[in-house]
This record gives structure tokens, C-alpha cells and sequence, in this order.
């Protein structure tokens, strides 16, 4: 698990304790294959991956396939040098609590040197006292308290977006941008030029009293911050407006377009 192709996602397995519902399954191994993550364990699940955790998952069934089935939560952990336990009630024993994005940030770091483990309780009842004796750590996802109910694979999403995020932040990996070649000033500045003369000549603008309109379309044009492009169809359209366009171009062109071999 060390080797040279593993990368820190390999280290970091969600452990699933007495899942109720196998669609549970399913959709917890979909929320984790879609940030990456590939290990589950499964500890006395109440039913095996069935047609419903097949569906749920949506192409993560591979992640289904090679979940390791366990007998006790112990087991499950073993080789981990970080244990962390999710639960959706606050516990009256003082626990060290993290929030998510704390906790993936605690996996992570963990992961860099060996096994890390991530645990969702039941469904109900969530995990047992003797259970959470085995995490260093609690994990609890602040939610509204009037409504704190939280489906296990809705956690399981929010736990492996937080880890993903944790993971690009760490390798510096960002969205793809658009690289857009902006217009210069001079640009911007000969093109409020042309639409303040359009506005003058369609009447739209009184050329005694429009500074304080220039003023607010000049800053609605910076702040959109056209590409060269964009100027030039804006420009055109300026030149439509002023009566510099005939309209009958396009017919002729579909003439042209038509008479052609």
C-alpha cells in the first residue's frame, strides 16, 4: 500500500458498521469512488450488497465487490493508525470533536505514514460507546438543529467531498480556467466612446445631460470585463443600431449561399 502508484486516498478506508439498508451501500460506495476513495469495509452489514446497493451505486459496484466483510468493528481497524468516528448526536462524554473539513485534514496528514480509518455507525442509533472507545477522534456534521437527521450515504458524500478537497488543496490542484484574451483600456475606452455617440444619435441618451449614465454604463462594462470578441459583436451591434448595417445582407447571402454548385 506504500508502493510508488499509491497516492494518500489509498490509505483512507470507510468502515460502515451494521448497515441497515443495502441501498446505503450502494450509495456510500458512489459518494466515495466519485472523490476517489476505494476501500470499504463492512462490519456485519445486515445484508449483503443486493440488486438495490447494485442500482444505488451507479457504477461503483466495483468498490462493492471488493469490500472486506468483517465480524467485529476491531477487526475492521486493524493496521490503522488513526481512527476517526462520525456520529450525528453531540455526546454528553467529552470527546475530541472535529469538524469535517478538520477531519479530512486529520486523515490526510495520518495517511502520509500508514493506515487510516473513517467509521459510520448505524442508521438509527448511529455508534456505541464501547465502539467510539476505539476512535481517537468524533466527527459531527453541524446541521440545522430542528432537523438533524442525516442520511448515512448523504454523510458518507459530505465526509469524501471534504476529503477530496483536503487532497487538491494539498497537490494545488484546481479547476480548469478558461484562458480569455480581454479587451485592453484603450479598447474599452474607444468602445464606450462608439456606445455613447449610439446612444446620442438613436435617442436614447441627451447629450446635455448623460454623464451621470456613461458614468454607471462605462462601470457596468468593467466589471464584466470583455473578451476581444465580445467587444467586436458589441461594437457591430453599435453599427447596426447607427444604420451602418444593411439588413439585406443576409438575404443576399442567402441567395448567394443557394445559387452556389
Amino acid at each position: 500500500m506504500n508502493g510508488a502508484n499509491s497516492t494518500l486516498l489509498d490509505h483512507i478506508r470507510f468502515v460502515l458498521v451494521e448497515t441497515s439498508h443495502t441501498g446505503n451501500l450502494g450509495a456510500t460506495a458512489r459518494a466515495m469512488k466519485t472523490m476517489g476513495l476505494s476501500r470499504m469495509h463492512l462490519v456485519r452489514p445486515k445484508s449483503l450488497p443486493d440488486a438495490e446497493a447494485l442500482a444505488r451505486a451507479s457504477g461503483a459496484d466495483d468498490l462493492l465487490a471488493n469490500a472486506t466483510l468483517h465480524d467485529r468493528l476491531v477487526d475492521a481497524l486493524a493496521g490503522c493508525q488513526l481512527v476517526i468516528g462520525s456520529s450525528a448526536r453531540l455526546r454528553a462524554v467529552e470527546w475530541p470533536l472535529l469538524e469535517p473539513p478538520e477531519c479530512a485534514r486529520h486523515l490526510l496528514a495520518a495517511a502520509r505514514t500508514g493506515e487510516v480509518a473513517l467509521v459510520l455507525g448505524r442508521e438509527r442509533s448511529g455508534l456505541t460507546n464501547e465502539e467510539l472507545a476505539l476512535c481517537h477522534y468524533l466527527v459531527h456534521i453541524p446541521t440545522h438543529p430542528g432537523f438533524s437527521s442525516l442520511n448515512l450515504a448523504a454523510a458518507a458524500q459530505v465526509f469524501a467531498y471534504e476529503i477530496r478537497q483536503a487532497f487538491r488543496a494539498g497537490q494545488g490542484e484546481t479547476l480548469p480556467r478558461e484562458d480569455r484574451d480581454l479587451a485592453t483600456a484603450e479598447a474599452l475606452a474607444a468602445f464606450h466612446d462608439h456606445l455613447t455617440r449610439t446612444l446620442v444619435e438613436i435617442g436614447f441618451a441627451d447629450p446635455e445631460q448623460s454623464g451621470k449614465l456613461s458614468r454607471r454604463l462605462r462601470r457596468l462594462f468593467l466589471r464584466a470585463r470583455p473578451d476581444w470578441t465580445e467587444i467586436n459583436i458589441l461594437r457591430g451591434i453599435l453599427s447596426a443600431a447607427q444604420g451602418r448595417k444593411d439588413p439585406a445582407r443576409f438575404r443576399r447571402r442567402e441567395r448567394t449561399e443557394e445559387g452556389s454548385p
